[in-house]
């Protein structure tokens, strides 16, 4: 089964410096663990909304908006794609990721299964 966890936080809710050069390796030292593991498919951090677009389709219409984005309250920062045998095993690894970040950091995991296709899509 895979599953996409989702980083998301309110954008400047971390240190104003950003992530430590201590969290930086730990997260490194973590998917590395991971992808030794077999687990970890992909990752990446997200930049930041200002230099994101948002495509809305509403009862057809299409709208498009540059970003930053001022109401939104939480946005998705990064995610990473992992394979794993239950979502109790993805739900562990997501743990250990968010643990790192320590108490300077507030932060939500969203950990979600990954729809398959049927088998004859083409």
């Amino acid at each position: 089964m895979r599953f996409m966890l989702m980083v998301k936080s309110e954008e400047g809710s971390g240190p104003p410096e950003g992530p430590s050069q201590k969290m930086m390796e730990e997260m490194g030292q973590l998917f590395e663990e991971m992808a030794k593991a077999g687990v970890l498919l992909d990752t990446a951090g997200l930049s930041a909304t200002k230099d994101s677009t948002q495509l809305r389709w509403d009862r057809g219409k299409l709208t498009v908006v540059d970003g930053p984005f001022t109401e939104a309250k939480e946005v998705v920062g990064g995610y990473a794609i992992v394979q794993a045998k239950s979502k109790e095993e993805a739900l562990e690894w997501a743990k250990r990721f968010v643990r790192l970040h320590g108490d300077d950091w507030t932060i939500t995991s969203e950990v979600r299964r990954i729809e398959e296709p049927p088998e004859d899509w083409t």
